[in-house]
């Protein structure tokens, strides 16, 4: 386990707060949809590494076994959403029923993510998956790129934009 002190850290601001406000920076929503929609990246487990690294953490060699449970999540429940709201999208623009179907599957979206994002702080408050960063741990450029299933130079610079925003960002 951790130290009190980085669990109590790691509560200010929460991982929701922190992620709304970095993914309505300028630049980051687009460039993490890219990621998600080509590099098959988890916006929400980019959104966790740069919030980590906003509070002096890592995730360990242990996060892997910890985070299994939630892409389960992602994959059972969130992706099915995401997929169901964008399949929708072209007849919605004409049928206000479908319009209406689509707005409360992108509002179930929204609150699955919450909920991915409320496993992952807990992730962090409670196991040994998180620690805190040490000098000779990778950078975040790094770590996030390996949340990547490719990063070609349309990735890179989608990762650019994340990285900026995020040292820019100061909750």
């Amino acid at each position: 386990m951790h130290s009190t002190q980085l669990c109590t850290a790691l509560r200010t601001p929460p991982l929701w707060d922190y992620a709304l406000a970095l993914y309505q920076r300028p630049g980051v929503a687009d460039a993490c949809l890219q990621l998600q929609d080509t590099a098959g990246a988890d916006v929400c487990e980019l959104l966790w590494h740069c919030w980590l690294d906003h509070h002096g953490a890592v995730a360990t060699d242990e996060a892997p076994d910890a985070l299994a449970e939630i892409r389960d999540w992602q994959t059972g429940v969130t992706q099915p959403i995401r997929h169901l709201r964008r399949q929708l999208k072209p007849r919605a623009q004409h049928e206000p029923d479908v319009a209406a179907l689509r707005q409360h599957l992108k509002e179930a979206e929204l609150l699955a993510e919450r909920e991915t994002l409320r496993r992952y702080q807990a992730i962090a408050e409670t196991s040994q998956a998180v620690r805190a960063r040490r000098a000779a741990d990778t950078d975040l450029a790094t770590r996030l790129a390996r949340c990547l299933t490719t990063c070609g130079p349309p990735q890179r610079a989608a990762l650019t934009t994340l990285l900026t925003q995020r040292a820019a960002h100061r909750p």
